[in-house]
């Protein structure tokens, strides 16, 4: 038969000359990618030297990414291939993204060594959405600041916001997720809320002259005190000394 029509290709003669599978290319002509020119007398597939084309642009945009619906659709001209190049650069973003977000998870996961749960949270909170990460800031500015009868610092927290970018490096991924969970620690939120109050003046009210000026001294004496003792900044003795810097029963005594 290929020696009557030299033209016409079998679906083996095709796989020699394009290097791909019988399997591939009979898949991609079920699929209507590259379907027969014609059928020979037994029923078999013929292909001729346009099909060949048809297999290398089915072959790149394949590589490319893209489906065999959208090859299709490209090849029916249904659609153009810059269409098709314009959605799949939005969905490779998005794809880039969420990998650089899970790179600095596991980059931050394998340097603290975290836990399953610890793990979790930290996914968690890398993938929140803008607002939520909003919202995050503003339950603490809120909860922090709020209330407090001191116009500038209003001011400075109406304006005060945390952006993490759109496409985030790994650092900055990593420091969003310090930040989170600082500043969602309810301990965090209470020592911080405490040393506010002691340090805003009350309208209408005494406020004792040099207060935050002692205060802030009794703090770097007490930290200098434990730090010539060996207290390491991030153990659990350290962690005592600042809840009783920052308790309620100071704030009554001062």
């Amino acid at each position: 038969m290929d020696d009557e029509r030299p033209d016409v290709l079998t679906i083996g003669r095709l796989a020699h000359r394009t290097g791909l599978s019988v399997r591939t290319l009979r898949f991609w002509s079920d699929e209507g990618a590259v379907p027969p020119v014609a059928r020979s007398a037994g029923g078999y597939r013929l292909y001729d030297a346009e099909s060949v084309a048809r297999v290398e642009l089915v072959r790149t945009l394949r590589e490319l990414g893209l489906g065999l619906d959208d090859v299709c659709r490209v090849l029916s001209g249904r659609t153009t291939v810059a269409e098709v190049a314009d959605a799949h650069v939005a969905a490779l973003d998005a794809q880039i993204r969420s990998f650089k977000v899970s790179r600095a998870v596991l980059s931050t996961v394998a340097k603290r060594g975290s836990t399953v749960e610890e793990t979790a949270l930290m996914n968690r909170l890398a993938r929140l959405s803008a607002a939520e990460r909003k919202q995050i800031i503003d339950e603490f500015k809120e909860e922090v600041f709020g209330g407090l009868d001191d116009p500038r610092l209003r001011d400075r927290m109406r304006t005060f916001s945390i952006e993490l970018p759109d496409d985030p490096t790994p650092e900055q991924v990593d420091a969003w997720i310090e930040l989170a969970e600082l500043v969602r620690d309810p301990g965090f939120r209470a020592r911080l809320r405490t040393w506010m109050e002691l340090n805003t003046p009350v309208q209408g009210q005494g406020h004792p002259h040099g207060a935050s000026i002692w205060w802030a001294r009794q703090i770097v004496q007490t930290v200098a005190e434990v730090r010539k003792g060996g207290v390491a900044p991030e153990g659990p003795t350290a962690a005592e000394v600042l809840s009783e810097l920052f308790s309620e029963r100071f704030q009554r005594c001062h």
